[in-house]
């Protein structure tokens, strides 16, 4: 009885360290798709403000 156990512990540990060494296949997860960037917000200009002219004083 002891010969068995041993044989089957023994078979034990060698298919633990072949599963360690080859893997489980993993599950294939699908790709993320790729992201589009968003477009840069247009700059808008601006007009200056228009001089204003500022009459002399009279004397």
């Amino acid at each position: 009885m002891k010969k068995i156990f041993a044989m089957f512990v023994a078979m034990l540990f060698v298919a633990s360290l072949s599963l360690s060494v080859v893997g489980c296949k993993k599950a294939e997860e699908p790709a993320p798709a790729p992201t589009v960037a968003a477009p840069a917000p247009v700059a808008t200009v601006v007009p200056a403000p228009a001089a204003t002219v500022v009459p002399a004083p009279a004397k």
